[in-house]
């Protein structure tokens, strides 16, 4: 079932990255279909922990995997379904492939909620 979910939504941030790419000029059905696939990767607390580690600085894969009990493989899927959405990018340093926090996505989830503050702000 897990396997399931996230080949969903994997493949959903696929549409994430084409939409990203296309810019201004991207449909608001591609450009939802980004922030459903952004909303998908935070759904899941290992990957939430992870966006919480990197916010304090760029991170081996090594690193990022440290604080759980699963596989490397696993947080190899878990880091792919977030830079998949574009909430984390893949640098290149000699042998390794550190990651990084891409606070624009962020900032495009907090410009959603930010339509509804008004709901949960006193009068």
């Amino acid at each position: 079932m897990a396997a399931l979910y996230n080949r969903a939504v994997i493949e959903a941030a696929g549409g994430a990255a084409h939409a990203r790419a296309a810019g201004k000029g991207a449909g608001l059905g591609r450009r939802r279909a980004g922030l459903d696939a952004t909303f998908a990767a935070l759904a899941d607390p290992t990957r939430r922990a992870i966006l919480a580690r990197l916010a304090r600085g760029v991170a081996a894969v090594a690193e990022l995997a440290r604080p759980f009990a699963m596989s490397q493989p696993a947080i190899s899927r878990h880091l792919k379904v977030l830079e998949r959405a574009g909430l984390i990018s893949r640098g290149r340093e000699a042998q390794q492939r550190p990651r990084r926090l891409e606070p624009r996505t962020l900032k495009e989830v907090a410009d959603w909620v930010e339509r509804y503050r008004r709901f949960w702000r006193k009068p």
